[in-house]
């Protein structure tokens, strides 16, 4: 079973409204970094979502089942969680993702890449080189 914690589940919410209420208002839409991941333990399946509908089971965000293309696009929280792996596994909550990358760059990335894990570990690569790169204080 796949939990939503409050938090994660106000901040899922807040922008699905924020998305409705720029549309509402000829506004672009917002591009969010995703808030939440999950993933299957067993294989590349993998799903970053920004938004949750207000019938609390759609997600938006990007989806990769392991094909080589990712997609934007809904997808059911309920349907994800009755999934049944082997070994009495099932899809998890990745419980430390955090991201500064808007969702708009993972899904470019991602397809470049082909699949959401290869992007981030280009995200990661890019940080790691990025702090190693820094000049260090003189004294």
């Amino acid at each position: 079973m796949i939990i939503l914690p409050p938090d994660i589940r106000f901040a899922l919410r807040a922008n699905d409204i924020n998305r409705r209420a720029a549309q509402r208002d000829g506004q672009p839409d917002p591009d969010p970094v995703p808030v939440l991941k999950l993933y299957n333990p067993l294989g590349p399946a993998t799903w970053l979502a920004t938004e949750l509908a207000e019938d609390g089971d759609a997600l938006f965000g990007l989806a990769d089942l392991g094909f080589g293309c990712p997609e934007l696009g809904y997808f059911s929280l309920s349907e994800i969680a009755s999934v049944r792996l082997p070994f009495g596994l099932g899809i998890e909550r990745d419980l430390g993702f955090e991201t500064p990358n808007r969702l708009s760059l993972w899904a470019d990335t991602a397809r470049r890449c082909g699949s959401i894990l290869e992007a981030q570990s280009e995200f990661r690569r890019a940080a790691s080189s990025a702090t190693t790169e820094l000049p260090r204080p003189r004294g």
